[in-house]
């Protein structure tokens, strides 16, 4: 079954929709719109009833709608929703929500037992560079928690502070699918693209298609290709 990221183009790029129960990453440099997609693929998921979190490391609930305020695709009503659970990990709160399912096995097990035992269809994870947080030794652990995710019966969007798509780390090979943010500065200003490297199961073309920021969010020009 596919499901609709929320975002206007996008869909048109993975043959209708994105894979359910699989997990992807978002990667890009800083400002390129990659909490932005991610706050359309929730908050399209709160829009069908499905059960959502967005699980963050570094952001309030309140920066995160500051952030999302701009724009008018519904985010403000869906947060405040109960289709939505928002969950920061470093904040007292959200210790106490995380340390119910146990001590053992350190955030990988409580996370999982966290997504299964709340039903979650829809779930967004800010950031892998964040998770060196919690893992004592990153490169060990994150291969751990990325299999562990895809277990799960939940759509996983897992954001990556990657700056170079032919750089590829851990999390680009484990996940299902990679989508990966560009901005490209010239004298004519900025260009903004959006470029899927990978999508198991579908049939892509991996060339970038330009991406636009408007009061509805974000935009994907289909039949608008950029040249790096």
């Amino acid at each position: 079954m596919r499901i609709s990221s929320g975002v206007p183009g996008f869909d048109e790029l993975v043959e209708g929709g994105l894979l359910s129960n699989r997990l992807y990453v978002v990667s890009g440099p800083p400002g390129s719109g990659k909490t932005t997609f991610c706050s359309q693929f929730i908050t399209q998921g709160a829009k069908e009833g499905e059960n959502c979190v967005y699980i963050t490391m570094h952001e309030t609930k309140e920066e995160l709608m500051q952030d999302m305020a701009g724009f008018d695709f519904g985010f403000d009503r869906a947060i405040k929703s109960d289709s939505i659970q928002f969950l920061n990990l470093v904040t007292e709160s959200g210790k106490r929500t995380i340390t119910q399912f146990g001590t053992d096995g350190g955030l990988t097990n409580r996370l999982i037992a966290f997504l299964e035992s709340n039903d979650v269809d829809r779930a967004v994870i800010d950031s892998t560079m964040l998770l060196q947080h919690f893992f004592e030794d990153m490169s060990d652990e994150i291969t751990g928690f990325l299999s562990a995710l895809k277990q799960t019966d939940a759509t996983i969007l897992l954001i990556s502070e990657m700056t170079d798509p032919t750089s590829y780390s851990d999390e680009h090979y484990l996940a299902h699918g990679v989508i990966f943010f560009h901005n490209f500065l010239d004298s004519a200003g900025m260009t903004r693209g959006v470029q899927v490297i990978k999508m198991r199961g579908t049939a892509i073309d991996s060339d970038i298609r330009e991406l636009s920021f408007s009061e509805q969010g974000l935009r994907v020009h289909t039949s608008k290709k950029v040249q790096p």
